[in-house]
């Protein structure tokens, strides 16, 4: 039996010309990370304070652990909902140590070597006899999910739990805690604008849209097959291109692209950035006629290096290695590396 389960959840605030949330459904078993993502306005804080308990649904059910939360005929106040959540407005009392914040959450019988396990967990032993309106707002944030996981509470609703700390720390505590949570039987529902932590640490991504859901699924999933272009875009951008289709092949203005799935007729397809290759066009004689192609702009990422190039009247982002020597103004040729997804919408 599902730990969480949302059954058409909707909400509308008052006075408001649309819901905040309208229909959402989903389940978490025990142990599961799900995260909520969608642009601002979308509906992921209302989302998670409709599981709170901060807001009544206009329609639709919110049961844990058996229990109806809320629902036409019920609704349990947050203070009596087995659940912990840390949200944009959670506080700690700035006169408390953090030791003392971990101590007083815990369930009755554990003891100091508990609490400072999750101290340890969220790297918080040096500061531990600091008084929380001395800490940082990263470690502030830290704190705040060593409090909740420490309650023994085997849901948490998460607001951008990783806010405010840097990418190494953050880097560092994602797998860890996430070891400990399946251990532990411990869900998480949790919103964020981080494509890259939604990817790491999540088992399933619920992408919303004007408060609906768009896509939901495993990261890998979403991330390979997106159902639509707002999809495809908004998990780390991608190359619309519209072609023909037949079985699992589009001609396109790129030539002939494989496709990851069989279709027919005309297509919108999202091409990823990774799925594209540049190669230096040293001896300037065009090679396909198409895929000849000049890069108007280099974006070093780090790990990688994003090129944004003209081909075939057309501007596509290409994703390469940094040890490319390809630099703005480039001659290039381009080749197509991978296969492309076809799109639920259509060529208008």
């Amino acid at each position: 039996m599902a730990l969480l389960t949302l059954d058409s959840l909707s909400l509308t605030y008052p006075g408001a010309a649309a819901p905040a949330v309208r229909d959402v459904s989903l389940a978490l078993e025990p142990g599961d990370a799900v995260a909520l993502m969608g642009s601002s306005g979308s509906g992921k804080s209302a989302l998670l304070r409709l599981v709170a308990g901060l807001e009544r649904p206009s329609s639709g059910t919110v049961t844990l652990a058996g229990r109806v939360l809320a629902g036409p005929d019920a609704f349990v106040p947050p203070e009596q909902r087995r659940l912990r959540r840390v949200l944009h407005d959670a506080e700690l009392e700035s006169g408390l140590t953090v030791r003392d914040v971990v101590l007083d959450a815990q369930p009755k019988g554990e003891g100091l070597a508990h609490a400072r396990g999750m101290l340890a967990l969220f790297q918080l032993e040096e500061v531990e006899q600091r008084l929380c309106g001395t800490l940082s707002r990263g470690q502030r944030q830290r704190v705040l999910l060593a409090r909740a996981l420490a309650s023994g509470a085997k849901l948490l609703v998460l607001d951008e739990p990783f806010a405010g700390m840097d990418a190494g720390l953050r880097a560092a505590l994602l797998g860890e805690w996430r070891r400990v949570l399946k251990a532990r039987g411990t869900a998480v529902l949790f919103a964020t604008h981080d494509v890259g932590e939604a990817l790491a640490f999540a088992d399933r991504l619920v992408l919303l849209r004007a408060g609906t859901v768009e896509q939901q699924g495993a990261p890998e999933s979403v991330y390979e097959a997106p159902r639509t272009a707002f999809a495809a875009y908004f998990l780390g951008g991608t190359n619309l291109l519209p072609g023909s289709a037949f079985g699992r092949v589009a001609r396109t203005s790129l030539g002939n692209v494989p496709l990851n799935a069989e279709a027919r007729g005309q297509v919108m397809l999202s091409l990823r950035p990774e799925a594209l290759r540049l190669l230096p066009d040293t001896d300037g004689v065009a090679v396909g006629g198409a895929l000849r192609a000049e890069v108007l702009e280099r974006a070093f990422r780090g790990a990688h290096v994003d090129f944004t190039v003209s081909c075939a009247g057309m501007a596509l982002v290409v994703r390469a290695a940094p040890s490319s020597p390809l630099r703005e103004g480039s001659r290039a040729r381009l080749e197509v590396a991978g296969r492309a997804e076809v799109l639920e919408e259509t060529v208008g």
